[in-house]
């Protein structure tokens, strides 16, 4: 069969060297550097497209490979090891990307977190996976602001002991607090070899761990393997040498693992790594960029393009794009106005756009309109066709598979793949209970989706307490677990609805003591709390009090009837038998209509 996959043109060697990492050999730097520098060392690997608009830096194959071997010279100089974990909490940078490979290449286990999340959170998931070491930048730059990634860390490894190092590149000049286990970490680099052996790894051995969001407020460490995670990973997008691959996604999220960083790099592609945002200095940064770096393919999320869409035609027309071949979507569906613009404004009615569904479980996309027979069929806003090894599945609420077309169901997956996640690190039992339990046999996704009468599908969103903002998953019982620490707060319940810009945001209902005083200012507070704990993007952009939340006789809460009446289908309820007083609904329903009529007489 021929190598070439929806793609990056897959020749044989590559394929004889990921067969032989299947049986047990060189680890993923060796496909993603070595390779390359051998054949054609001065190849562009990274366009690192600085915050500083009109800013980029050219990284050649070579100098990665300098760069990771220097890095990964100076973890084991520092006692990092085969099957360590490693936290890297950095802003979009070329080091960050050699911090990656540094760890894939000495066996240590990468564990990026994306540089928003607050102390708390990153101090949780270097606990739970047991770090013995943080790389980090002593600040970051986003959007012209400095983000004091330093400073956060050293908050977070206070609680972490077992963290034993540090590591601080410099992404300004800014001096930071440097204490006893901190390690300036370029001064290091540079006293390092540039040749580093790779150790030899089995096909089953961790390359990496990714947390995600779960309906429990614990987040998830999703585990990726050494050769099936970048089997699938390398095959995307019509990829060709000497395109320029965009993809805008930060490397803290799946997106950026698979195609900014495993399945470029695989492919000996030339791959941009976007430090800033869309909008930043102004509305036309990501089609400057585009006409600057002459970008083939853009990879970006429905966010981003709703975002931009505000701001009218002319920020995109401003720009040359005609090196674009290919629009990609990514991290929710995206709805049908956005599409439309992203593909006849941005695209000029000539590239192909693909929404691709997948998840950070899954490795790479799973489903998309393309690979396909030539010039077949894209419809707009639907996902379409199962990537190759896909097998999709609807089920009934019986756990029975819904044969033929026009039916809606859970979607779930019916066979394994490479870039399946392994499990769930440490907690195996959570992974089972998550992802196999409710369909046995399957691989349930957590989504719902719709096949048309042509075959093709369509994802209608999460069937679980997971919601998603601006394509960052986030479990309701993270931010009411954030919540209900505010001593004034015995009881919330956040929901998700239908976000213009986002896709989704954060809806609050909370129950207040009795004797509680200044209720915007317990609001402002709740706010604070979840931004410190969490993240910013995880603040409620709603929050609503109410004497008491809709539960049933068990005492649990009935999420989706405060959904019914946030998204207005209060005449659809379903059925509410089961609550301990119906009445409790008329009153919600009040101070749910009385709280809209604030905010339109303030707005």
């Amino acid at each position: 069969c021929s190598p070439m996959w929806w793609g990056f043109d897959f020749p044989p060697w590559a394929l004889a060297s990921l067969m032989l990492a299947m049986l047990g050999g060189p680890p993923e730097t060796l496909n993603c550097l070595d390779q390359h520098v051998h054949q054609s060392p001065d190849r562009v690997a990274l366009i690192w497209e600085k915050d500083e608009p009109g800013t980029e830096v050219k990284i050649t194959y070579r100098e990665l490979l300098d760069m990771t071997c220097r890095l990964a010279n100076t973890l084991k100089k520092y006692g990092v090891q085969k099957g360590d974990r490693v936290a890297i909490y950095m802003s979009v940078t070329p080091l960050a990307v050699a911090a990656m490979l540094a760890c894939a290449r000495i066996g240590a286990i990468h564990t990026v977190v994306f540089a928003g999340f607050s102390a708390e959170s990153l101090a949780g998931r270097i606990i739970d996976s047991g770090c013995k070491a943080v790389i980090t930048n002593n600040q970051g730059l986003r959007g012209g602001r400095a983000v004091e990634l330093k400073k956060t860390v050293d908050e977070a490894v206070k609680n972490c002991p077992s963290i034993k190092h540090v590591f601080v590149a410099q992404r300004t000049d800014s001096t930071v607090h440097m204490g006893n286990r901190d390690i300036p970490l370029e001064e290091e680099m540079a006293k390092e070899a540039p040749v580093c052996a790779p150790e030899s790894m089995d096909s089953e051995d961790i390359l990496f761990m990714l947390y995600t969001s779960g309906s429990t407020g614990k987040p998830k460490g999703i585990v990726h393997t050494q050769a099936g995670y970048l089997l699938y990973a390398a095959h995307v997008f019509d990829y060709q040498q000497g395109d320029v691959f965009g993809c805008v996604a930060d490397i803290g999220w799946i997106t950026g693992h698979s195609y900014v960083v495993y399945g470029p790099l695989c492919n000996g592609g030339t791959s941009v790594l976007f430090e800033s945002t869309p909008l930043y200095p102004d509305p036309g940064r990501y089609w400057e960029t585009v006409q600057r770096l002459k970008i083939n393919q853009f990879y970006g999320a429905p966010t981003a393009v709703r975002l931009l869409l505000k701001y009218g035609d002319k920020w995109v027309k401003k720009y040359d794009r005609s090196s674009l071949k290919t629009l990609g979507s990514v991290g929710e569906p995206i709805n049908h106005e956005a599409w439309q613009w992203f593909y006849n404004v941005v695209g000029d009615s000539r590239c192909t756009l693909v929404d691709t569904w997948w998840q950070t479980e899954t490795g790479g996309i799973c489903i998309a309109p393309r690979p396909s027979e030539e010039g077949a069929d894209v419809i707009p806003a639907m996902a379409m066709r199962p990537f190759f090894g896909i097998i999709p599945a609807l089920m009934d609420e019986n756990g029975r598979v819904i044969e033929g077309n026009d039916v809606s169901g859970a979607l779930c997956i019916a066979q394994p793949w490479p870039g399946l996640a392994r499990t769930i690190y440490g907690d195996h039992q959570r992974f089972i209970d998550t992802y196999f339990k409710m369909y046995p046999g399957y691989y349930f996704t957590g989504d719902g989706a719709y096949r048309s009468s042509e075959g093709y599908y369509q994802i209608t969103g999460r069937m679980d307490d997971v919601i998603n903002i601006s394509g960052h998953r986030l479990g309701t019982a993270e931010i009411e677990d954030a919540m209900d620490e505010h001593p004034a707060v015995p009881e919330t319940a956040v929901i998700g609805y239908p976000h213009e810009i986002k896709g989704e945001g954060a809806f609050a209902f909370i129950v207040l003591k009795e004797d509680t005083a200044h209720t915007e200012r317990v609001k402002e507070e709740l706010r604070s709390i979840v931004a410190s704990k969490i993240a910013k993007y995880a603040v409620p952009d709603h929050v609503l009090v109410v004497k008491r939340l809709p539960k049933t006789r068990s005492g649990k809460i009935m999420r989706r009837v405060l959904k019914k009446i946030v998204t207005d289908q209060c005449n659809d309820l379903g059925d509410v038998t089961t609550l301990d007083d119906p009445s409790i609904v008329t009153e919600i329903l009040d101070a749910y209509q009385k709280y809209k009529t604030q905010q339109s007489a303030s707005s």
